[in-house]
This record gives structure tokens, C-alpha cells and sequence, in this order.
């Protein structure tokens, strides 16, 4: 799997990524196999949040032989600087792990979530504690519009973001060409999710994925 360097810094990451969500209710022998199979393959990125089942708990015994050559990524939903506190340690403690390459703020819907993400007792300021006590290296969030995204960018000089990024959204929806450019001048990290598959399903052949939303 080819590599490619993450914003400004010096990390090179696999441009496919590992989702937890592939180990969810999986067994630790599955999880294991699962995870060895990507290391094998040039997998290095790995994505999980606390919200993906049981996902952290088989994804850090499987991962944890890897760990030092891996980047791992984990996310969080809260909104305030003690749930974001009491998250980030629950995940650094089923992991298996000291610390966490990117913590985001996960899923920034509008601009009141940024605020209150940056606003006295906000999550930022637990997520910026953690990285002066060691436990987070770059910090990054995640948005599902437009609007969040910049209202973010405008308050913090984040080291990524993990956006929806398609040839449909972009091209039809026009969603994303604003917020890539901005992240791309600025020198960021930009993580892709829901992108595009190589090619469409061949009439009548269509399959639904159990884990995927």
C-alpha cells in the first residue's frame, strides 16, 4: 500500500486506512488476524472511536504488537473538557497504548458545537492538556458540513481533517471543494472518508456491508 506524508509533518501514512469498525464484535483471534493481514500488506493508519461497539477492546490486543510502527487514530463525541477527560483515558486504557498519534473531535455538525468544543470547559481544553501531558501527538477533528469545518479551522490551527471527500459530493453537491482548499494552504493533514469506490456495482450486483454507515 502506498504512503503519503501527513500535513507538515514528517509521518508517511498508508493511503488506505484500517476503520475499527472492522474489528467490532469480531473474535480477539479474528481481530488479530484481521490486523496482522493489513500490517503485512503496508497498512499503517488505524482509525477507531469509543462509539464503534466493542471495536477499541479487540482493536488494542491485536494491534498492540504493532503498535510502535503504526499510527493510531481515535476520536471523541464529547463536548466538554470532563467527558472528553474521562473518554480519552477509557480509550488510551483499551488500547493498550501511552498515547495516541491524532485525538479529533469527532463529527462537528454545526458552528454552536464548535463553540462549545472551544468554549470554557470545552473538549479542546482537555484534548490540548493531554498533548502537554505526552498522550496526544497531532490533533485533528472531523465535520460532516461545510460550515463546521471552517468555523473550526477559524478558531485552531489543527494538524488534520478527516472529511467526506467523493467524486459525487464534489462534483454534483459541489461539497468539499472549500474546505480541501483551505486545509490544503494551510498545510494540513487531509484524511478522506466516505470516498468514492473504484468502480460501480455491475448491474444487479449490488451488496450491502454490514459495517458500514
Amino acid at each position: 500500500v502506498p504512503k503519503r506524508k501527513y500535513g507538515r509533518t514528517k509521518e508517511r501514512l498508508s493511503v488506505i486506512g484500517f476503520g475499527g469498525m472492522v474489528v467490532k464484535n469480531v473474535t480477539p483471534k479474528e481481530a488479530a488476524n484481521f490486523v496482522a493481514e493489513a500490517v503485512d500488506r503496508g497498512v499503517n493508519y488505524f482509525d477507531v472511536a469509543p462509539f464503534y461497539g466493542n471495536a477499541q477492546e479487540r482493536l488494542g490486543p491485536a494491534l498492540k504488537p504493532y503498535r510502535q510502527d503504526c499510527f493510531l487514530a481515535c476520536k471523541t463525541l464529547e463536548r466538554d473538557a470532563a467527558g472528553a477527560t474521562k473518554e480519552l483515558k477509557e480509550s488510551l486504557r483499551l488500547l493498550k497504548t501511552d498515547h495516541f498519534d491524532l485525538y479529533q473531535l469527532h463529527a462537528l455538525t454545526d458552528v454552536e458545537e464548535v463553540e462549545e468544543c472551544f468554549g470554557p470547559g470545552g473538549a479542546m481544553e482537555a484534548i490540548l492538556k493531554a498533548k502537554e501531558q505526552g498522550k496526544i501527538r497531532y490533533i485533528g477533528f472531523s465535520a460532516h458540513s461545510e460550515e463546521a469545518a471552517h468555523a473550526a479551522m477559524d478558531r485552531f490551527d489543527f494538524d488534520s481533517i478527516l472529511f467526506p471527500l467523493s467524486f459525487p459530493s464534489w462534483i454534483k453537491g459541489k461539497f468539499g471543494p472549500s474546505v480541501y482548499k483551505r486545509a490544503k494552504e494551510a498545510g494540513m493533514g487531509i484524511l478522506a472518508l466516505k470516498a468514492m469506490a473504484h468502480r460501480p456495482w455491475p448491474e444487479g450486483k449490488g451488496h450491502r456491508w454490514k459495517k458500514t454507515f
